[in-house]
């Protein structure tokens, strides 16, 4: 009885990390195969595993094609915008850590709440406000350099990365103004859909074509077998949660769910330690106080901006 009792915390924490393995599966794509390519590419890799999604997921859920032309639309937009959330992402994974950068995404949490406050009419409590108010302090304190000096400051980072969380805000709260109600396969689907569409929207452009044959034909398994895993990865940690919700508050789920950048930190450490080959942290004192200062500051107001 205490095993089925305690099977939602499991399932909770799932999700963060797989969320961090993910993160740091990112990393070691761009480093390893992007380095010297627009990371743009990348995207049409993971959208055609999008692709082999597709027709596994149709077969496993014959619903995919009930909702109406509307939610069918939205669905597929919220997908092309996550795909546009991503490639700000990777640019800034591409020249900075993966724990800072995983942390700076937790803003995505603060643009949805503001975005759903002005359009969407939903109140902001106090804790909503001080939670934002942490999310912000954070990304202040990661966005320096080793020392707190305004030369310092990583204004590019800041940049790209305010523009991934703003868009993939952007896509969660158009999938909610339309009251888009679906199971998540079909969510899934149509998002997968969406995804599909703008890598082939990628592949319309010369250079960015001639970038992914030469690298298809050069790295065909490694890049698509690591894409695909990936994509696993993060199913896993979306249902994870998502069944968590079932079993336990949302709001103590989604404070859990706030801890993948506590566990992005955690493993950057591990990898640095025991296998430097697959990833690389600053682990010098001034940078560990920092990012992990920046870290519980972001992880505690996300917490709390969710904590509904």
């Amino acid at each position: 009885m205490l095993f089925i009792q305690t099977m939602w915390l499991l399932f909770a924490f799932s999700g963060p990390v797989f969320w961090a393995v993910s993160t740091h599966i990112d990393k070691y794509l761009v480093d390893r195969y992007f380095r010297r390519s627009d990371t743009t590419v990348l995207m049409v890799f993971t959208s055609a595993i999008g692709i082999l999604f597709l027709p596994p997921i149709a077969i496993f859920d014959s619903a995919v094609l009930k909702p109406g032309a509307g939610a069918i639309l939205v669905m597929t937009v919220s997908g092309i915008l996550y795909m546009g959330a991503m490639l700000f992402y990777l640019r800034a994974i591409q020249r900075e850590e993966a724990s800072i950068v995983a942390a700076l995404f937790q803003a995505s949490t603060l643009f949805t709440f503001l975005l759903g406050w002005l359009f969407l009419h939903e109140k902001l409590g106090w804790s909503q406000g001080g939670g934002c108010a942490l999310v912000v302090a954070g990304a202040l304190v990661l966005s320096q350099g080793g020392t707190f000096t305004r030369k310092k400051f990583k204004l590019r980072l800041v940049l790209l990365m305010l523009a991934a969380t703003f868009v993939l805000a952007l896509s969660s709260v158009l999938f909610k103004f339309f009251a888009v109600e679906n199971d998540y396969w079909t969510t899934t689907f149509w998002n997968f859909l969406g995804e599909a569409l703008f890598g082939f929207a990628i592949l319309l452009a010369p250079d960015y074509r001639r970038q992914f044959f030469h690298l298809f034909r050069k790295h065909p398994g490694p890049v698509i077998g690591v894409n695909a895993a990936n994509e696993l990865i993060n199913l896993g940690g979306g249902l994870g949660v998502r069944y968590a919700m079932l079993l336990a508050p949302v709001a103590v789920v989604s404070a859990i769910a706030a801890t993948t950048t506590l566990f992005v930190f955690g493993f950057g450490i591990l990898l640095t330690l025991f296998l430097p080959k697959l990833g690389h942290e600053d682990l010098s004192r001034r940078n560990m106080i920092r990012k992990a200062l920046g870290a519980v500051l972001i992880s505690a107001g996300v917490a709390l901006v969710e904590a509904l």
